[in-house]
């Protein structure tokens, strides 16, 4: 196609948008902002992204996935008690909201109704914050060209919150309320209390921290997933090894940390050197 490069179009992210397209020639709006699911070329025009994320997008995609999960698990850990039968119960219905979001957001995600979304590339981390590089021209006016340039790995970790947030508070309080017989009335919601906490939090750390936990969730996940084994192992009742084929609540948390761990180096891999 003819391309009718304008020098006009400053900035690192700012485009001009195709408005028609006749045989070989395409005719360009004004440089500006790209509509959502396009970003800009080598050539400052607003393109439409039709790539499919990678392993590592997806491996990032699973992280951020598993943030939640992890939390709620902790939670309903921390608050159900030893008197409390209920705990099991949590954790498969946290599971199950957190399995049913993942699902919702591909689903509704473009195209709608597959499990295939379409995705821009990440070239850079600067991709992930595109509204720090908002040309002035004349050092006055400032050309607005925010937009998703790693689209959709940017909002569908929000609305996949969304969704997490609203199944636990349909789902969650009846079940609670139900079979936590076992906990004092004021205990048995705290693991709720604890969710409506830790999902604003999660939220700002995606909207502020996103692009730098692309690249490091795999060192973030090696670390934690020692440190809190060895908090685990060193704040039990009882010797864990000695009480460890007594206690199968002690080898699922050891055989989960461990599949974090391979979790961690997998994604450090990117699966192209699995073998090693």
């Amino acid at each position: 196609a003819a391309v009718d490069i304008q020098p006009a179009c400053l900035g690192l992210y700012c485009g001009r948008t195709v408005l028609s397209v006749n045989g070989s020639v395409e005719t360009y709006g004004d440089c500006g902002v790209c509509p959502r699911g396009q970003r800009t070329d080598d050539n400052k025009i607003c393109r439409e992204c039709v790539g499919s994320p990678d392993r590592y997008d997806w491996l990032y995609l699973g992280f951020m996935a598993m943030l939640p999960l992890v939390l709620h698990w902790f939670f309903i850990e921390w608050y159900s008690g030893k008197k409390s039968s209920s705990a099991l119960l949590q954790h498969l219905t946290a599971l199950l909201e957190c399995s049913v979001a993942a699902l919702v957001t591909l689903l509704l995600s473009d195209p709608v109704g597959s499990l295939h979304i379409r995705s821009c590339r990440v070239k850079k981390l600067s991709d992930w914050y595109t509204m720090l590089y908002n040309p002035s021209p004349d050092y006055i006016t400032t050309v607005h060209c925010t937009h998703e340039a790693v689209y959709p790995l940017y909002t569908i970790v929000f609305i996949y919150y969304a969704f997490c947030l609203v199944l636990m508070m349909l789902l969650r309080p009846l079940l609670v309320k139900k079979i936590a017989c076992g906990l004092g009335r004021s205990d048995r919601f705290k693991s709720i209390y604890a969710a409506l906490y830790f999902f604003p939090i999660l939220t700002v750390l995606q909207a502020v921290g996103g692009g730098l936990l692309y690249y490091a969730f795999p060192y973030i996940i090696l670390v934690l997933s020692l440190v809190t084994l060895a908090v685990y192992m060193s704040a039990s009742e009882v010797e864990f090894f000695k009480d460890l084929l007594v206690r199968k609540k002690r080898l699922v948390v050891l055989f989960s940390h461990w599949l974090l761990h391979a979790y961690g180096i997998i994604s450090i891999s990117k699966l192209d050197k699995l073998e090693q």
